[in-house]
């Protein structure tokens, strides 16, 4: 179990948010979900401002951890981190002392020695947020673990649906791709079932395997069946680096089979979203132009992603009763 710790809620919250650690969104109730999401649209709103920074977490030091290669998820903790007055360290594998032979645990209880506040972890191995926040005083926010979960990006695809939409409930949401072996697919199905979304996996059937339906959700292999009664079409990427044989004969057959391409596009309702968390493979799982069309609200995704972990790393240090604006 992650350890919780009592802290205070936002006006906009029906709950307080009582979790020390955020490990997995399979971990957090409907309630919780919409905590973070309140707290956020409060940031998004301090991000409008001219002066962009709130003293919520002067005094804390955060350590981005980074034990697996980031540019987006890094830069916006960081940069969520600044925001909010916290100092702020990086990490990453090659620089610490996992190189020479310590263990996870031993770096990061330096680090807790060293009085971090909050360590932001992503690892290949799935769990290992999870032993750290077992082990731990610190917060430990969990980045990416392996193929496990990346609980802030279904945080932020949520945010922006219904920033975009009014409404998660009722959506139908179709996640495309390579959902075996992604982190960000685990997160977004359980949100989005959470919060009352249909939710139909697309891809080829070694990708995306019947097993998922016991979950709660469809399953297809017929990209074009779906694409006309969708809300929102959320892309993947393949996991190249984590998959150990080939899953499909060749990216040109991937494309030509599931790749959202301009006459694909053409199918789907005027005010359906189109979604990637990136990095965007152009030319594979989406036309360069479908990436840049109205529809897409791929670049709303980073934006909203700085706001949700501002809100994530205010509420895990234990923000208090009024408000992220009201300091």
């Amino acid at each position: 179990m992650t350890e919780k710790r009592t802290s205070a809620h936002t006006p906009a919250a029906s709950i307080a948010w009582t979790r020390k650690d955020l490990i997995a969104i399979r971990d957090l109730s409907a309630e919780e979900i919409t905590v973070v999401l309140d707290t956020a649209a409060a940031f998004k709103q301090v991000s409008a401002r001219e002066i962009k920074k709130v003293p919520a977490l002067r005094g804390k030091t955060l350590v981005n951890f980074f034990v697996e290669p980031s540019t987006r998820t890094r830069t916006s903790f960081e940069l969520a981190a600044f925001r909010l007055s916290a100092d702020v360290v990086n990490i990453s594998a090659s620089t610490s002392s996992l190189s020479k032979g310590e263990t996870l645990k031993d770096t990061a209880r330096n680090l807790q020695a060293l009085n971090a506040d909050i360590i932001v972890l992503r690892h290949s191995s799935a769990g290992a947020p999870l032993f750290l926040g077992q082990r731990l005083a610190s917060s430990v926010i969990n980045a990416g673990d392996g193929a496990h979960e990346h609980p802030t990006q279904a945080l932020l695809d949520v945010f922006t649906i219904r920033e975009r939409l009014g409404r998660v409930a009722g959506l139908h949401v179709a996640i495309i791709g390579d959902i075996l072996f992604s982190r960000v697919a685990r997160s977004d199905i359980f949100a989005l079932l959470k919060l009352g979304a249909k939710v139909t996996l697309v891809g080829p059937s070694t990708l995306v395997p019947r097993e998922f339906e016991k979950i709660g959700v469809q399953v297809t292999h017929d990209i074009d069946s779906v694409l006309g009664e969708v809300d929102v079409v959320n892309l993947l990427r393949i996991q190249h680096e984590r998959q150990r044989k080939e899953y499909f004969p060749s990216l040109g057959e991937y494309t030509a089979l599931f790749g959202l391409t301009r006459e694909r596009a053409a199918k789907l309702k005027p005010g359906a979203l189109i979604m990637h968390p990136g990095p965007i493979n152009r030319g594979v799982e989406i036309d360069s132009e479908i990436a840049d069309s109205a529809q897409s609200v791929i670049l709303d995704q980073v934006t909203n992603g700085l706001a949700v972990r501002m809100a994530v790393l205010y509420l895990c240090a234990g923000g208090v009763t009024g408000g992220p604006l009201s300091r």
